[in-house]
């Protein structure tokens, strides 16, 4: 079940990761410890591990600021993206996939555009899921703990930049993401390495899009 200071620290990297806590806002360990009815301790104990993570950084004196997210976060995480991804693709592509793997990318991607109108949060989540299925199926687990730690953090992106989504939310999120698919199933490699390419670079026009906005 875990210590609490390890549930402190997953319920608080949560609220960074959604937003609930902003990105330059400050924390300090008396108030959570109020909020969650514990000791400082615990809250000490979790915040000193997000500080680890990068995810807050200590003010002497102060408390935690929660770290912002701003345009070169965004560009490293899809510099990191386009680095794992293509190659992934590729490597799929080459008959490391499986049955099971292509059936359930393909499955993702059938929930994805049927929700896409009618629930764009389950939408999201499934175009997310297509993308760890095929990252799964390359065959290289260390590269897909890279990636899905990636994810996770451009999640956050998603989540506190506003209009960040928007690319999310789009029948072209799902053409591209289909074309990525085709090329996976049929074989083609290079395909599917250009496919992901160009997904990746409509990502990175949408996000630095709203920094210029």
């Amino acid at each position: 079940m875990g210590s609490l200071a390890d549930r402190l620290e997953e319920l608080l990297r949560e609220r960074i990761l959604q937003g609930v806590l902003e990105p330059g806002s400050v924390v300090v360990e008396p108030e959570l410890a109020k909020e969650f009815g514990v000791s400082k301790t615990p809250v000490r104990e979790a915040l000193q591990r997000l500080v680890t993570q990068s995810y807050v950084t200590v003010l002497p004196k102060k408390g935690y600021l929660i770290r912002t997210m701003g345009l070169p976060d965004v560009l490293e995480l899809v510099e990191m993206r386009t680095v794992l991804e293509p190659h992934l693709a590729a490597r799929a592509a080459r008959g490391l996939n499986s049955a099971r793997g292509l059936e359930a990318m393909k499955q993702e991607l059938v929930r994805q555009r049927e929700l896409l109108r009618s629930d764009p949060e389950a939408s999201i989540a499934s175009g997310r899921a297509f993308h760890e299925s095929l990252a799964a199926e390359a065959g290289n687990s260390r590269m897909l703990d890279a990636l899905l730690r990636c994810m996770t953090e451009m999640g956050r992106a998603y989540n506190v930049v506003p209009g960040a989504q928007s690319h999310l939310r789009s029948e072209e999120e799902v053409w591209e993401h289909e074309a990525i698919y085709a090329a996976v199933a049929a074989g083609d490699p290079e395909g599917a390495r250009k496919a992901m390419l160009d997904h990746l670079k409509s990502i990175r026009r949408t996000l630095t899009s709203q920094f210029d906005d």
